[in-house]
């Protein structure tokens, strides 16, 4: 702060010094575009694995130690600068665009700032979250990290050097916590600690860092390969290997002694604030946790009803909690035996709303769309997903769903499913982002999970506009998805504000979702470890529906719902507020 305000009076005495009209003043302004886009890449900069990841390789070879005090100041004054910039552009002067992007950049700078406030990075690692998980996806040689040359693979070698900086950094920063009461619950310690003993065993050739080496393209020579082998078992022998096991060996012992019992994050200090901002953070909303948390009860007896309605459509004559173990383990719910059948179904799914999409939707993608099996390395672990096409249109966007085991994999949940992560959930959201030319290029990589995920839960409700759902069991899944994300504003409010203890939230997962018992665990653990961030699901999704509901009863006869999803769609990821004040607009011209 005391720079920027170093360079503010410099600035203001040499202006003085010239003594220029402030129309001579404002040449040295950049237009506002470019402020955008330098502050794009800046960010890049700041974080180069979001550049690796978004396939920019300039920053490859780089791994900053964000919990570094230099690093620390270096993104204050980042945002410092770049809010501070923005007062330089009256909205007068700025199309509805700009306007918006100058409304989400002052968000984005104002949240960060707040951020920097809290002492989260005091607990640094985690079991779900944190960079060492996906530093491991990187080094796999399976993710983003390019390994087609020489060059690639030195990168990653300078890559490793300043993650393994990091780590230790994480370790004093655990320290220091220890000191200041700020641990992480033993619970989430004892899922943490296999994820470093894994990388700690001594056999190099088997180590996942190892397996670019086992890969190395054809296009890289016998000799570059033998100079590279050499080295990275030097650097996974001698630096890989070690610093995981000292973080191990610190995390068994000292770390667990000084884990809390308790599992929410009003037993840390400062903690109550902290679950606040993480609110205003991950929901983009000034909700309180009480409003949240009896709007999760209120939720999650309503969808209950809707639950019971099909329990007894369907004849079963037992509780809704034994109607959840038979829905899980109904034989007729798995009624496929190859991986090439369920594929297929999510196509024929496809090829059922195509006629219907025309219907709700103006605006559509070009990027083009496909439904893959999870590959086999991972599909055990991963659950279904979906990843972007290319900004180029040359690789299509992706439904991935696993299949270990073609005969146990149950439908029941399949068309909501779809709908979430394909179309019009996620392929529609973030194709039309990336395909946009209006946006600038720091708006079509940003992610608030209120609007991004809050869409796609959205979309589950269309079903039946769609011509889904015409099974019950298929309207059972779309309601036990819903329910899903609904008891989560019970359980994190409850977990961080009103003393739940681990056991507790995972009870009451129980008594009202159709989850598994081990997938319903390794949630509440999720939720202890990202306050707040479970939340975000259902209040985008109430929200959107809100809006839906307004715009209709306002506009009567004029409503038209291809409209209004392009209204939603076009703009892509914004807070909640913005995207409010944009349908107020649209309904108040529309009148």
């Amino acid at each position: 702060m005391k720079k920027i305000l170093f360079l503010y009076l410099i600035t203001i005495s040499v202006i003085a010094c010239k003594k220029e009209t402030p129309e001579s003043a404002t040449k040295d302004i950049i237009p506002f575009a470019e402020l955008l886009d330098n502050y794009y890449e800046e960010g890049l900069k700041l974080n180069p694995l979001n550049a690796t990841m978004a396939g920019d390789n300039r920053y490859n070879d780089q791994f900053p130690d964000i919990l570094s005090p230099a690093y620390k100041a270096n993104v204050k004054e980042y945002y410092e600068s770049y809010k501070s910039q923005l007062s330089n552009y009256p909205d007068a002067s700025l199309s509805d665009t700009e306007k918006l992007s100058k409304a989400i950049l002052q968000w984005d700078c104002d949240i960060n700032l707040e951020a920097l406030t809290y002492k989260k990075d005091l607990m640094p690692i985690d079991q779900m979250w944190s960079p060492h998980l996906m530093f491991g996806q990187l080094a796999s040689g399976a993710s983003a990290q390019p390994f087609e040359t020489v060059e690639d693979y030195r990168n990653w070698e300078k890559r490793v050097d300043q993650y393994l900086v990091w780590l230790s950094s994480a370790q004093k920063n655990m320290k220091q916590g220890m000191e200041e009461g700020y641990t992480l619950p033993k619970s989430l310690i004892k899922k943490v600690i296999p994820q470093m003993e894994s990388m700690a065993k001594p056999d190099v050739t088997s180590h996942l860092f190892y397996t670019p080496i086992i890969n190395f393209p054809e296009s890289i020579s016998e000799e570059d390969q033998k100079a590279i082998t050499a080295d990275y078992i030097a650097m996974i022998q001698n630096k890989v290997i070690p610093a995981y096991r000292e973080i191990a060996d610190f995390m068994t012992k000292e770390y667990m002694e000084a884990g809390r019992d308790s599992s929410g994050y009003s037993d840390l200090p400062n903690g109550s604030d902290y679950y606040d901002f993480a609110i205003k953070y991950y929901t983009t909303t000034t909700m309180t946790a009480d409003k949240i948390h009896n709007l999760g009860l209120s939720e999650v007896a309503r969808i209950r009803t809707e639950m019971e309605k099909i329990k007894d459509e369907v004849g079963f004559k037992g509780d809704l909690k034994a109607f959840f173990d038979y829905v899980r383990t109904n034989k007729e719910l798995m009624p496929f035996s190859t991986p090439e059948e369920i594929i297929a179904n999510f196509n024929e799914m496809h090829a059922t709303i195509k006629p219907k999409v025309d219907e709700l939707f103006s605006l559509q993608p070009k990027t083009p769309f496909e439904v893959r099996r999870t590959e086999a390395f991972r599909e055990n672990s991963a659950s279904a997903e979906y990843n972007p096409g290319s900004l180029d249109g040359t690789l299509p966007g992706i439904f991935y769903t696993p299949i270990p085991d073609a005969s146990k994999y149950n439908v029941y949940s399949d068309e909501s499913l779809f709908l979430h992560e394909a179309i019009p959930g996620h392929h529609f959201q973030i194709s039309l982002t990336q395909e946009s030319t209006e946006l600038p290029q720091f708006r079509k990589t940003l992610w608030y999970s209120a609007y991004g995920e809050g869409w796609a839960l959205y979309t589950e409700s269309l079903g039946s506009e769609l011509g889904l759902y015409t099974d019950p069991y298929q309207l059972f899944g779309m309601l036990g998805a819903e329910m899903h994300r609904a008891v989560r504003l019970v359980v994190d409010t409850g977990i961080h504000t009103k003393g739940w203890s681990r056991e507790k939230a995972i009870a009451y997962c129980l008594d009202n979702e159709a989850e598994s018992e081990a997938g319903i665990i390794s949630e509440i653990e999720r939720y202890m470890a990202m306050p707040g961030q479970a939340l975000s699901y259902k209040i985008g999704q109430l929200k959107i529906r809100e809006l839906r509901a307004k715009a209709t009863e306002a506009l009567g006869d004029k409503f038209d719902i291809r409209e209004f999803h392009k209204e939603v769609l076009e703009t892509g990821c914004i807070p909640l507020a913005l995207l409010e004040d944009k349908i107020n607009t649209w309904i108040a011209s529309k009148k």
